[in-house]
């Protein structure tokens, strides 16, 4: 049985929307309260999925949104890192 493979789902938590999970990126609250970006999706802790998008990171930003599903202060410095990220998608999405 060489059935397709199922596609893990996640939910954006700035737009609501249902995407596959390799689109997205975790933001991750640990234990001790530290927040960071989890690339690997594998991170102890608290998660948040938000979609690599420009325009969906700086409405969380506005709206404090991740701050909201986190329970804890999210640092302008996190920010920029989704930023350059999802600088650094597009481009490759560009190139194909």
């Amino acid at each position: 049985m060489a059935g397709q493979k199922k596609v893990p789902m996640r939910k954006c938590v700035v737009t609501g929307e249902m995407k596959p999970k390799k689109e997205m990126v975790r933001i991750v609250r640990s234990k001790d309260g530290d927040v960071s970006i989890d690339l690997t999706g594998k991170k102890a802790g608290r998660g948040a999925y938000i979609t690599l998008d420009k325009e969906c990171i700086l409405l969380a930003k506005k709206k404090n949104v991740l701050a909201h599903h986190l329970k804890a202060e999210i640092a302008d410095t996190l920010y920029d890192e989704l930023l350059q990220l999802a600088e650094k998608e597009t481009a490759a999405r560009n190139e194909q």
